[in-house]
């Protein structure tokens, strides 16, 4: 088992993270090599300073423009839309790995017997008129329909046949205007090795275990207990997920991590070792100022964050106003090896501004010269990231 102290095991995940020192990822081929690196960024569509995906990435890759992720999803199709953690993006190679998931969505769309007629309206629709939304082809007939695979449904016949097609692999997203998707057949953009491969680990306990390896492997350091990290991962329950933890530490596929004053054993994959011998040689490193993404993957466990870095960090956009504590939409702020407090800001688009609304300062936090230099830094940058000229600073706590 290895022993770290709470700094070292902060340290070692922001430098997995690459979120510590010198940037780790550049440009569109860091975007790739980071989504591979973490196996999923989850997807949210609300867009009130860059989508979840974009600010998970604004925040470790040096020079991303949104238009990165875009083409890497819509015109290279190295990445694609496909539910993982909630819904999400994921590297093409890993398509086959969730043939069990669409092979249940197909078994559950037999539940529908209206599906059959309307889904060869779309496949007629698609090839005749290329890709489609939900609002380019109204079918008749109404039924209420709810997804196997992620979170949807309703009475919209149009939507739900396309998200059951989506959800089968029959049709993948080929873009997005704003919350709007697009749909198009799937073997037009996966290659057929990828798009017709069998499942490649059929056994339950083979695939469990692959999907836990891609979790520790996004956060850098997790628990064996429950835990957001763990979501959609279907069967996976306290038993199943004590038995994947035992074996993966028997093949030496993940190591123990001790970290003083915490109760809980801590995993990580054992290929980061080396990160690990980075933090025990005590390398400093340039102090960097990033604003974090509401549903990244490095607070994908809150209580983890919290103990670690001692942190409290709930996203509010879904708490009534009245008892929210901050804001609709607050990112927190990491500034070296600590979060530092949150901000709520927001793009005002007519005029091409980021407006910061508010700043909170964690309690303790000394608002020195190089840590106002550092922020201010890390604001013009995300102000470029939204393709804003001018900032504007409504008021300051």
């Amino acid at each position: 088992m290895i022993q770290l102290t709470n700094r070292q095991a902060r340290q070692f995940l922001l430098l997995k993270h690459g979120l510590l020192g010198e940037y780790k990822f550049s440009g569109k081929q860091g975007v790739l090599d980071f989504v591979r690196q973490v196996s999923c960024i989850q997807y949210d569509p609300i867009d009130v300073c860059g989508k979840n995906a974009e600010l998970v990435l604004q925040s470790r890759i040096k020079g991303f423009t949104k238009g990165m992720l875009a083409e890497l999803l819509y015109k290279d199709r190295s990445l694609v839309d496909y539910p993982d953690k909630n819904l999400a993006m994921i590297s093409v190679e890993d398509w086959p790995y969730f043939e069990r998931y669409r092979k249940a969505a197909r078994q559950h769309g037999e539940r529908y017997p209206e599906m059959q007629a309307l889904t060869a309206q779309v496949w007629a629709h698609i090839e005749n008129h290329g890709a489609i939304s939900s609002d380019d082809l109204k079918l008749d007939g109404e039924f209420s329909w709810q997804s196997a695979i992620h979170w949807s449904g309703g009475n919209n016949s149009s939507r739900s046949v396309l998200e059951q097609m989506y959800s089968t692999g029959e049709l993948v997203i080929h873009h997005k205007k704003g919350t709007r998707k697009y749909y198009d057949i799937a073997k037009k953009y996966i290659q057929p090795n990828l798009l017709n491969a069998p499942e490649p680990l059929e056994d339950e306990l083979q695939h469990h275990k692959w999907r836990v390896l891609r979790r520790i492997g996004s956060v850098g350091l997790l628990w064996n207990r429950a835990s957001d990290a763990w979501l959609n991962i279907w069967g996976l329950k306290a038993a199943q997920r004590a038995e994947v933890f035992r074996q993966l530490i028997h093949e030496g596929r993940i190591i123990a991590v001790a970290v003083e004053h915490m109760k809980d054993t801590l995993y990580c994959l054992t290929e980061d070792l080396l990160l690990i011998e980075a933090v025990l040689h005590n390398q400093e490193s340039r102090l960097r100022c990033e604003l974090i993404a509401p549903l990244d993957n490095l607070i994908w466990d809150r209580k983890l964050i919290n103990e670690l870095f001692g942190f409290d960090y709930t996203w509010e956009i879904y708490t009534p106003a009245i008892k929210r504590k901050f804001g609709y939409y607050v990112l927190p702020i990491l500034y070296g090896e600590s979060f530092i407090g949150r901000v709520e800001t927001f793009v005002e688009r007519k005029t091409g501004t980021l407006v910061i609304k508010n700043i909170w300062y964690e309690h303790g936090v000394k608002q020195t010269k190089q840590l106002r230099t550092a922020l201010n830094r890390c604001i013009q940058r995300f102000a470029v990231f939204n393709e804003c000229e001018t900032i504007s600073t409504e008021s300051m706590n």
